[in-house]
């Protein structure tokens, strides 16, 4: 059956985390990936949260998002009985054009160092790797 990409729906939001969690990715249900931020998300990232879907059946995520000047791939994740079909390249690039509609000529993603598949997705798509940077975040709650 072929996949289809549409945006996300918050009925697919329970799909979505069962999806994260069979590809590999930690969520947050109880903080800012929690049913109700998701909702939020939706209203504030229209044409961004996008899944590839295969008939009714969610196989594959990706969340954009941009700060009016740079926009971000997150949470790119395919099942893991659909990798290696095209599936993450068809996302990435259906989130990159929604972004550039969105005015953003600068696409940025973080990648979990070690995470080989991800790397080779955005080098083959032509995101090069950013020497000597480093990740600081500052957490306002224990959760989030």
């Amino acid at each position: 059956m072929k996949v289809r990409i549409a945006p996300l729906r918050l009925p697919d939001y329970e799909a979505m985390i069962k999806l994260w969690r069979r590809a590999g990715l930690m969520s947050r249900v109880n903080g800012r990936d929690s049913r109700r931020a998701f909702a939020r998300q939706l209203r504030l990232n229209p044409g961004l949260y996008l899944g590839a879907y295969e008939g009714d059946v969610l196989v594959g995520t990706v969340l954009g998002t941009h700060d009016t000047r740079k926009g971000w791939i997150n949470r790119l994740a395919v099942d893991p009985a659909h990798q290696r079909r095209g599936v993450g390249t068809r996302l990435l690039r259906a989130c990159e054009k929604a972004l550039a509609r969105k005015g953003m000529k600068v696409i940025s993603a973080f990648v979990v160092d070690g995470n080989d598949p991800s790397m080779n997705l955005f080098r083959r798509s032509g995101y090069e790797r950013v020497p000597d940077v480093v990740h600081v975040r500052k957490k306002l709650q224990a959760d989030a």
